[in-house]
């Protein structure tokens, strides 16, 4: 959530910002102000009338003690009327507060300088390179045809149980998932990142403290009884271990990881770009999350970026990295790095993880600070990444690593896997 007092500083760069959303942010944002001086012109009179009131008081306790009762009496009449009027003051106030939340609630991050004016993927900007794409023999398939020709991954046993989107992993299929999660999660530990099992359904709060909520609500599967959402990231609960929290500033920066799956409500649609493993309603994650010092938190997004082209390169899969458009980066990110696996098969690239910084956004609504060397309270900054996405890297691992043999296991995997072919 925006800063009110960042707005009214900032209102053009406001403006500007979020027109590379290809928002007309005029109007809310001039709401938004004026609901401001609405709230502070109340507060003001609040503060007045409670002045006030106290100095009375002050004034009968010395009428009473002087034997000035009926003085005393007339100003305790006037201390009523003035309760009377600090209680509508104070409801007025509360009203107003909760208004301009709920418009703030509806105002996406302002995009960082850099990144590009875009409606669509399209529009998104490649920054980087990296490895030979493979040349396939003749009759190379797809993941799914692999899937089932050597009986890894059951997509319709995963219909029968449940519905499309749910994949069924099976024998070396289901060792190669746990080999990719686990050295996932050793790369992440190894550069200092704490491992954490988090819950697999968070609270509403949870999903409105990183912006989910009210943003992605129709995404998210809703436990409506108990009024709780399966996550669609690991970054949904792990940032909110940190909610309402005053950290000090040499706790700075704090690296968390985990390993969860994730559920999501993806729209309907058909062909070759949603089959098999390009796009499910469950699948596994594995996250970085950090919460940095304002000053040190885009140079800990390049270490972040670094630490994925690290990841990819020992698997040796050909990929890229995009710098998101504003019409594609996501409602509470202010710079989004997407990382992009070439499938050979498919000719065509594949997104395996989003590496983003928040700045401000998320710690707002979490109230999650630390005590800066002044000794004032200040918002951190959070930023997190995919490391890995696994239904896509295990996708361009079937696809890129495929012989007329057999699908070779790439060698940082073979110690995990405890095997290095499946025929």
């Amino acid at each position: 959530m925006l800063q009110v007092p960042f707005i009214r500083e900032n209102k053009d760069l406001v403006i500007a910002g979020l027109a590379k959303r290809n928002i007309d942010a005029t109007s809310i944002i001039n709401q938004v102000i004026s609901l401001d001086e609405d709230r502070r012109r109340i507060q003001t009179e609040l503060d007045n009338t409670l002045a006030e009131s106290n100095a009375l008081s002050k004034e009968i306790g010395i009428f009473y003690k002087s034997g000035e009762t009926q003085k005393a009496t007339i100003l305790k009449e006037k201390t009523g009327q003035l309760k009377d009027v600090s209680k509508e003051l104070n409801d007025s106030l509360n009203n107003k507060v909760d208004e301009l939340n709920q418009l703030l609630y509806k105002i996406p991050n302002v995009p960082n300088s850099i990144v590009p004016k875009g409606s669509s993927e399209t529009d998104n900007e490649e920054v980087y390179r990296e490895g030979d794409i493979p040349v396939l023999y003749d009759g190379a398939q797809p993941h799914w045809e692999l899937a089932k020709k050597y009986d890894i991954i059951d997509f319709e046993l995963g219909n029968k149980i449940t519905g499309a989107g749910f994949p069924v992993y099976k024998g070396k299929g289901a060792k190669l998932q746990r080999a990719l999660i686990t050295y996932f999660l050793d790369k992440n530990t190894a550069a200092g990142y704490t491992e954490y099992q988090l819950p697999h359904l968070v609270n509403e709060a949870s999903g409105f403290g990183t912006g989910q909520l009210p943003d992605k609500e129709g995404q998210m599967y809703h436990v409506t009884e108990d009024n709780l959402y399966l996550i669609p990231t690991a970054e949904v609960p792990g940032t909110n271990i940190f909610r309402d929290v005053l950290l000090n500033e040499s706790d700075l920066p704090i690296g968390i990881t985990g390993y969860t799956p994730c559920f999501r409500r993806e729209a309907g649609s058909y062909g070759a770009h949603v089959r098999g493993l390009n796009r499910l309603h469950q699948f596994d994650k594995v996250e970085i999350i950090r919460v940095e010092h304002p000053d040190n938190s885009y140079n800990a997004l390049d270490v972040m970026i670094e630490h994925v082209k690290d990841i990819l390169k020992e698997l040796k899969l050909p990929y890229r990295i995009l710098r998101l458009c504003g019409g594609d980066t996501s409602f509470a990110s202010a710079l989004t790095y997407d990382f992009e696996v070439f499938s050979t098969a498919q000719d065509r690239w594949l997104e395996i993880s989003s590496v983003s910084n928040f700045e401000t956004f998320q710690a707002n609504r979490l109230k999650l600070r630390f005590k800066n060397s002044e000794g004032k309270n200040e918002l951190a900054h959070t930023l997190n990444g995919s490391s890995l996405a696994l239904p896509r890297v295990l996708a361009g691992i079937l696809e890129n690593y495929q012989t007329e043999k057999g699908i070779v296991i790439p060698d940082v995997l073979q110690p995990y896997t405890g095997f290095k072919i499946i025929n």
